[in-house]
């Protein structure tokens, strides 16, 4: 697509947090323009009536009604809710669609649309010709940047890793477990071993290690911080610790998102970019591997922008320069 002509993207789903995400993300893009921001539970409310951070930043209202008058159709939706709109509604064959639930990401089709899967670090030539796109889980991503290196050189054994996650990967619906009184200054385990982001975490790392049928023990910590997630990881490995941080420099070599830090990382880093930081260690025989994330940017919102870039042939990091909170 060509960079003088803007690209029209409507957003389905606006009202939750990956949506609200979606808009800031894209209201601030130099080469988008928003077509509708649809949810119908808000029809003819301004967005800041929901996302209370877009007050003076735009006077768009959220939309009851589909238009085909895009390029580009974002569906923050929750998980089971893509497949069932795609179903339901007619999509111009022509706009490409970018899915951030799960529906999609274990090379499921809709209606004749094949979805590749999103995550651009392991395939990004492969995106920038797709048409559409499953976005990674949150999870997933974090848990796969750390492991594609060994993946990618043959070294992957059976892993264990523990994920730590802000209150916003629950979503906007309230919940028990979302409620402030339950969640500040508390933590707990849930879906240990059984996460769905399992599936897709192993398709991927087999499209480097084919055959690889180790395990990746993996145990979910609901944190209590609103944004970002902790990922920990680790395996018996041979490797040095510098042969380990050249490996995993080589390989993100020429990623703008993903950067390898020789120096102990934390998660105000990350929080409000599209960047992913891993730091290494080894202690005696195991190789230990932190990757931290925004669990709402790169783990949702900024991915799905980037993956747009890619498709829509834009600069991959067009719109995603943003800077961490720190403080």
């Amino acid at each position: 697509m060509a960079n003088d002509k803007r690209i029209r993207a409507g957003i389905v789903g606006g009202a939750g947090y990956t949506g609200g995400e979606m808009i800031r993300l894209l209201l601030n893009h130099p080469d988008v323009t928003i077509s509708f921001v649809h949810s119908r539970s808000n029809a003819g409310n301004p967005l800041y009536a929901v996302h209370a951070d877009l007050l003076g930043e735009t006077e768009l209202t959220f939309a009851g009604e589909l238009n085909d008058d895009i390029d580009v159709m974002f569906l923050c939706l929750g998980h089971g809710e893509s497949r069932k709109f795609l179903e339901a509604n007619t999509v111009a064959p022509q706009v490409k669609v970018i899915d951030l639930s799960q529906d999609f990401r274990l090379g499921e089709s809709v209606n004749g649309r094949e979805f590749v899967y999103g995550l651009p670090e392991l395939q990004r030539d492969t995106i920038r010709t797709a048409q559409n796109i499953a976005n990674p889980g949150c999870f997933a991503t974090g848990i796969q940047l750390g492991l594609l290196p060994l993946a990618k050189a043959g070294l992957l054994k059976e892993v264990h890793t523990t994920g730590i996650t802000g209150s916003t990967g629950a979503g906007q619906s309230l919940q028990a477990t979302s409620h402030f009184t339950w969640r500040a200054n508390n933590i707990s385990t849930y879906k240990v071993l059984t996460h769905q982001h399992l599936k897709e975490i192993r398709r991927s790392l087999q499209l480097l290690q084919p055959g690889y049928g180790g395990d990746v023990n993996f145990v979910p910590v609901r944190g209590d911080f609103p944004r970002g997630i902790w990922v920990t990881s680790y395996q018996q490995s041979d490797l040095s610790l510098d042969a380990a941080v050249q490996l995993y420099k080589a390989y993100y070599a020429g990623h703008p998102f993903t950067h390898v830090s020789e120096k102990q990382i934390d998660l105000k880093q990350v929080v409000n970019t599209n960047k992913c930081l891993i730091q290494l260690e080894k202690v005696n025989d195991k190789l230990v591997i932190h990757s931290i994330e925004d669990n709402l940017l790169k783990g949702a919102s900024g991915q799905a922008v980037q993956n747009m870039n890619l498709i829509c042939g834009l600069d991959e990091t067009a719109g995603l320069k943003l800077k961490s909170i720190v403080f």
